[in-house]
Protein backbone atom coordinates (compact mmCIF):
# COMPACT_ATOMS: atom_id res chain seq x y z
CA UNK A 1 0.00 0.00 0.00
CA UNK A 2 2.69 2.51 1.00
CA UNK A 3 4.69 1.91 -2.19
CA UNK A 4 1.78 3.11 -4.35
CA UNK A 5 2.25 6.68 -5.57
CA UNK A 6 -1.43 7.65 -5.24
CA UNK A 7 -1.50 6.41 -1.63
CA UNK A 8 1.69 8.34 -0.83
CA UNK A 9 0.06 11.50 -2.18
CA UNK A 10 -3.12 10.73 -0.22
CA UNK A 11 -1.16 10.40 3.04
CA UNK A 12 0.72 13.67 2.42
CA UNK A 13 -2.52 15.51 1.66
CA UNK A 14 -4.21 13.85 4.66
CA UNK A 15 -1.46 14.91 7.06
CA UNK A 16 -1.58 18.50 5.79
CA UNK A 17 -5.35 18.55 6.38
CA UNK A 18 -4.91 16.84 9.77
CA UNK A 19 -2.51 19.53 10.97
CA UNK A 20 -4.40 22.63 9.83
CA UNK A 21 -8.08 21.58 10.12
CA UNK A 22 -8.08 21.08 13.93
CA UNK A 23 -6.51 24.52 14.48
CA UNK A 24 -9.38 26.08 12.56
CA UNK A 25 -11.83 23.81 14.40
CA UNK A 26 -10.64 24.92 17.85
CA UNK A 27 -11.13 28.60 17.01
CA UNK A 28 -14.54 27.92 15.42
CA UNK A 29 -15.72 26.08 18.53
CA UNK A 30 -14.46 28.89 20.74
CA UNK A 31 -16.29 31.44 18.55
CA UNK A 32 -19.42 29.21 18.66
CA UNK A 33 -19.37 29.01 14.86
CA UNK A 34 -19.04 25.27 14.31
CA UNK A 35 -21.50 25.37 11.40
CA UNK A 36 -19.52 27.93 9.43
CA UNK A 37 -17.42 25.20 7.80
CA UNK A 38 -20.60 23.53 6.56
CA UNK A 39 -21.88 26.84 5.21
CA UNK A 40 -18.66 27.61 3.37
CA UNK A 41 -18.67 24.18 1.75
CA UNK A 42 -22.15 24.94 0.37
CA UNK A 43 -20.86 28.26 -0.94
CA UNK A 44 -17.88 26.47 -2.53
CA UNK A 45 -20.30 24.32 -4.49
CA UNK A 46 -21.95 27.50 -5.78
CA UNK A 47 -18.49 28.71 -6.85
CA UNK A 48 -17.91 25.49 -8.78
CA UNK A 49 -21.31 25.86 -10.48
CA UNK A 50 -20.56 29.47 -11.46
CA UNK A 51 -17.22 28.32 -12.88
CA UNK A 52 -18.89 25.60 -14.96
CA UNK A 53 -21.59 27.88 -16.37
CA UNK A 54 -19.23 30.80 -17.06
CA UNK A 55 -16.60 28.55 -18.67
CA UNK A 56 -13.88 29.49 -16.18
CA UNK A 57 -11.85 27.13 -13.98
CA UNK A 58 -14.28 25.73 -11.32
CA UNK A 59 -11.48 25.24 -8.74
CA UNK A 60 -10.27 28.83 -8.85
CA UNK A 61 -13.81 30.23 -9.06
CA UNK A 62 -14.66 28.14 -5.99
CA UNK A 63 -11.74 29.65 -4.04
CA UNK A 64 -12.75 33.21 -4.99
CA UNK A 65 -16.45 32.69 -4.15
CA UNK A 66 -15.69 30.95 -0.83
CA UNK A 67 -13.37 33.73 0.33
CA UNK A 68 -16.01 36.33 -0.61
CA UNK A 69 -18.66 34.21 1.14
CA UNK A 70 -16.55 33.96 4.28
CA UNK A 71 -16.12 37.73 4.39
CA UNK A 72 -19.87 38.19 3.80
CA UNK A 73 -20.65 35.81 6.69
CA UNK A 74 -18.47 37.92 8.95
CA UNK A 75 -20.21 41.10 7.74
CA UNK A 76 -23.66 39.60 8.41
CA UNK A 77 -22.47 38.31 11.78
CA UNK A 78 -21.62 41.86 12.79
CA UNK A 79 -24.98 43.12 11.47
CA UNK A 80 -26.95 40.39 13.32
CA UNK A 81 -24.81 40.49 16.44
CA UNK A 82 -27.41 39.01 18.77
CA UNK A 83 -28.41 36.32 16.26
CA UNK A 84 -25.10 35.34 14.65
CA UNK A 85 -26.49 32.04 13.35
CA UNK A 86 -28.77 34.03 11.01
CA UNK A 87 -25.79 34.84 8.77
CA UNK A 88 -24.96 31.13 8.55
CA UNK A 89 -28.53 30.20 7.62
CA UNK A 90 -28.73 32.90 4.94
CA UNK A 91 -25.46 31.98 3.25
CA UNK A 92 -26.02 28.21 3.50
CA UNK A 93 -29.41 28.46 1.78
CA UNK A 94 -28.06 30.89 -0.84
CA UNK A 95 -25.00 28.77 -1.66
CA UNK A 96 -26.91 25.53 -2.08
CA UNK A 97 -29.73 27.13 -4.09
CA UNK A 98 -27.32 28.79 -6.52
CA UNK A 99 -25.33 25.58 -6.89
CA UNK A 100 -28.36 23.38 -7.59
CA UNK A 101 -29.90 25.83 -10.10
CA UNK A 102 -26.69 26.45 -12.05
CA UNK A 103 -25.59 22.81 -12.12
CA UNK A 104 -28.98 21.74 -13.46
CA UNK A 105 -28.36 23.85 -16.60
CA UNK A 106 -24.71 22.79 -17.00
CA UNK A 107 -24.09 19.68 -19.23
CA UNK A 108 -21.45 18.30 -16.83
CA UNK A 109 -23.21 19.55 -13.70
CA UNK A 110 -24.31 16.18 -12.25
CA UNK A 111 -20.89 14.56 -12.62
CA UNK A 112 -19.09 17.57 -11.14
CA UNK A 113 -21.54 17.81 -8.26
CA UNK A 114 -20.86 14.18 -7.28
CA UNK A 115 -17.12 14.87 -7.39
CA UNK A 116 -17.42 17.84 -5.05
CA UNK A 117 -20.08 16.34 -2.80
CA UNK A 118 -18.02 13.26 -1.93
CA UNK A 119 -14.45 14.15 -3.00
CA UNK A 120 -11.57 11.68 -3.18
CA UNK A 121 -8.24 12.19 -1.49
CA UNK A 122 -6.67 9.28 -3.41
CA UNK A 123 -7.09 11.14 -6.73
CA UNK A 124 -5.13 14.19 -5.61
CA UNK A 125 -2.34 15.14 -8.02
CA UNK A 126 1.23 16.21 -7.19
CA UNK A 127 0.44 19.73 -8.44
CA UNK A 128 -2.53 19.97 -6.06
CA UNK A 129 -0.32 18.82 -3.18
CA UNK A 130 2.33 21.44 -4.02
CA UNK A 131 -0.27 24.23 -4.03
CA UNK A 132 -1.91 22.83 -0.89
CA UNK A 133 1.46 22.64 0.88
CA UNK A 134 2.23 26.31 0.15
CA UNK A 135 -1.25 27.39 1.29
CA UNK A 136 -1.04 25.22 4.44
CA UNK A 137 2.31 26.76 5.42
CA UNK A 138 0.87 30.23 4.86
CA UNK A 139 -2.20 29.43 7.00
CA UNK A 140 -0.01 27.91 9.74
CA UNK A 141 2.13 31.06 9.87
CA UNK A 142 -1.05 33.18 9.97
CA UNK A 143 -2.28 31.31 13.07
CA UNK A 144 1.13 31.48 14.77
CA UNK A 145 1.17 35.27 14.29
CA UNK A 146 -2.46 35.93 15.24
CA UNK A 147 -3.05 33.26 17.91
CA UNK A 148 -2.86 35.61 20.89
CA UNK A 149 -4.94 38.32 19.19
CA UNK A 150 -7.60 35.82 18.13
CA UNK A 151 -7.77 34.40 21.64
CA UNK A 152 -8.18 37.85 23.18
CA UNK A 153 -10.81 38.89 20.62
CA UNK A 154 -12.86 35.74 21.17
CA UNK A 155 -13.01 36.06 24.94
CA UNK A 156 -13.38 39.81 25.24
CA UNK A 157 -13.70 41.99 22.16
CA UNK A 158 -13.67 45.23 24.17
CA UNK A 159 -10.40 44.32 25.87
CA UNK A 160 -8.96 43.43 22.48
CA UNK A 161 -9.89 46.86 21.10
CA UNK A 162 -8.34 48.61 24.12
CA UNK A 163 -5.18 46.55 23.55
CA UNK A 164 -4.99 48.01 20.04
CA UNK A 165 -6.15 44.96 18.12
CA UNK A 166 -8.12 45.68 14.96
CA UNK A 167 -10.90 43.21 15.75
CA UNK A 168 -12.85 43.71 12.51
CA UNK A 169 -9.79 43.24 10.31
CA UNK A 170 -8.79 40.20 12.33
CA UNK A 171 -12.26 38.64 12.04
CA UNK A 172 -12.44 39.27 8.29
CA UNK A 173 -8.97 37.82 7.71
CA UNK A 174 -9.83 34.79 9.88
CA UNK A 175 -12.95 34.13 7.80
CA UNK A 176 -11.01 34.52 4.54
CA UNK A 177 -8.37 32.03 5.71
CA UNK A 178 -11.05 29.50 6.63
CA UNK A 179 -12.70 29.96 3.24
CA UNK A 180 -9.42 29.42 1.42
CA UNK A 181 -8.61 26.24 3.35
CA UNK A 182 -12.08 24.76 2.93
CA UNK A 183 -12.10 25.41 -0.82
CA UNK A 184 -8.82 23.48 -1.07
CA UNK A 185 -10.16 20.63 1.08
CA UNK A 186 -13.42 20.02 -0.76
CA UNK A 187 -12.06 18.19 -3.86
CA UNK A 188 -10.18 15.81 -1.51
CA UNK A 189 -12.68 15.26 1.31
CA UNK A 190 -16.00 16.23 -0.20
CA UNK A 191 -18.42 18.99 0.72
CA UNK A 192 -20.51 16.75 2.99
CA UNK A 193 -17.61 15.83 5.29
CA UNK A 194 -15.57 19.05 5.50
CA UNK A 195 -17.31 20.17 8.66
CA UNK A 196 -16.71 16.81 10.41
CA UNK A 197 -13.00 16.77 9.58
CA UNK A 198 -12.57 20.29 10.96
CA UNK A 199 -14.76 20.13 14.06
CA UNK A 200 -14.57 16.55 15.45
CA UNK A 201 -10.85 16.46 16.41
CA UNK A 202 -11.21 19.86 18.09
CA UNK A 203 -14.32 18.64 19.93
CA UNK A 204 -12.41 15.58 21.20
CA UNK A 205 -9.51 17.73 22.39
CA UNK A 206 -11.76 20.13 24.30
CA UNK A 207 -13.16 17.14 26.21
CA UNK A 208 -9.70 15.94 27.21
CA UNK A 209 -8.08 19.20 28.32
CA UNK A 210 -9.01 22.77 29.18
CA UNK A 211 -5.53 24.16 28.56
CA UNK A 212 -5.48 26.27 25.41
CA UNK A 213 -2.09 25.15 24.13
CA UNK A 214 -2.73 21.45 24.67
CA UNK A 215 -6.08 21.61 22.86
CA UNK A 216 -4.27 22.29 19.57
CA UNK A 217 -1.70 19.56 20.17
CA UNK A 218 -4.24 16.89 21.14
CA UNK A 219 -6.59 17.86 18.30
CA UNK A 220 -3.78 17.58 15.73
CA UNK A 221 -2.62 14.21 17.09
CA UNK A 222 -6.18 12.85 17.06
CA UNK A 223 -6.69 14.14 13.52
CA UNK A 224 -3.44 12.57 12.24
CA UNK A 225 -4.25 9.19 13.85
CA UNK A 226 -7.80 9.16 12.46
CA UNK A 227 -6.56 10.18 9.00
CA UNK A 228 -4.02 7.36 9.02
CA UNK A 229 -6.58 4.79 10.21
CA UNK A 230 -9.15 6.10 7.73
CA UNK A 231 -6.83 5.83 4.73
CA UNK A 232 -5.58 2.36 5.71
CA UNK A 233 -9.09 1.01 6.33
CA UNK A 234 -10.33 2.62 3.12
CA UNK A 235 -7.61 0.87 1.14
CA UNK A 236 -8.13 -2.50 2.86
CA UNK A 237 -11.93 -2.55 2.85
CA UNK A 238 -12.68 -0.40 -0.19
CA UNK A 239 -14.72 2.29 1.57
CA UNK A 240 -14.62 6.00 0.55
CA UNK A 241 -11.50 7.67 2.08
CA UNK A 242 -13.20 10.84 3.35
CA UNK A 243 -16.07 8.91 4.95
CA UNK A 244 -13.62 6.44 6.54
CA UNK A 245 -11.56 9.24 8.11
CA UNK A 246 -14.73 10.92 9.37
CA UNK A 247 -16.03 7.65 10.81
CA UNK A 248 -12.85 7.09 12.80
CA UNK A 249 -13.27 10.58 14.23
CA UNK A 250 -16.83 9.71 15.26
CA UNK A 251 -15.46 6.59 16.98
CA UNK A 252 -12.88 8.81 18.65
CA UNK A 253 -15.45 11.18 20.11
CA UNK A 254 -17.63 8.28 21.33
CA UNK A 255 -14.62 6.72 23.09
CA UNK A 256 -13.72 10.10 24.57
CA UNK A 257 -17.21 10.61 25.99
CA UNK A 258 -17.17 7.06 27.39
CA UNK A 259 -13.79 7.69 29.01
CA UNK A 260 -15.04 10.95 30.55
CA UNK A 261 -18.12 9.26 31.97
CA UNK A 262 -16.12 6.38 33.46
CA UNK A 263 -13.58 8.81 34.92
CA UNK A 264 -16.36 10.85 36.58
CA UNK A 265 -17.89 7.67 38.07
CA UNK A 266 -14.46 6.58 39.33
CA UNK A 267 -13.79 9.96 41.00
CA UNK A 268 -17.27 9.98 42.58
CA UNK A 269 -16.74 6.48 44.00
CA UNK A 270 -13.33 7.44 45.43
CA UNK A 271 -14.84 10.48 47.19
CA UNK A 272 -17.63 8.37 48.68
Amino acid sequence: MFELAFMQRAFVAGILIAVIAPIIGVFLIMRKQSLIADTLSHIALAGVAIGLVSGSQPEWMSIIIVILGAILIEFLRLRFKSYSDVSIAILMASGLSIALCLMSISPSGSKTMDQYLFGSIVTVTQQQINIFLIISIGIFIYFIMTKRSLYTTIFNEDVARVAGISTKLLSFSFSAVIGLFISMMIPMIGMLLVSAIIILPAAIATQLTSRFRYVFIIASIVSIICTFLGLVSSYKIGTPPGASISLWMVVGILLTLLYKKMYELFVRRIRE
